[in-house]
């Protein structure tokens, strides 16, 4: 099942995975250098729960956790 969101329609987003390898200089280091950068996903925190629709059906939705902290989701 896909992870987007009924009510904001939140998606999988990507980004990169940056791998860092030194002490930094703030702690006497010579710094912090990269050695390595990856593709990686988001992925959103959906939760699947029930929801009334104006029709009177229940139906089962995918609702992220912040829509369903905000109380965002879909209700009659």
């Amino acid at each position: 099942m896909s992870t987007v969101c009924a009510c904001g329609k939140r998606i999988t987003t990507k980004g990169n995975s940056i791998i860092r390898k030194g002490l930094p200089k703030k702690k006497g280091g010579i710094g912090l250098h990269t050695t390595g950068i990856s593709r990686r996903t988001f992925k959103r925190n959906a939760h699947t729960m029930r929801v009334r629709m104006p029709n009177g059906r229940v139906q089962r939705v995918k609702v992220c956790a912040t829509c369903l902290k905000a109380g965002n989701y879909e209700r009659a």
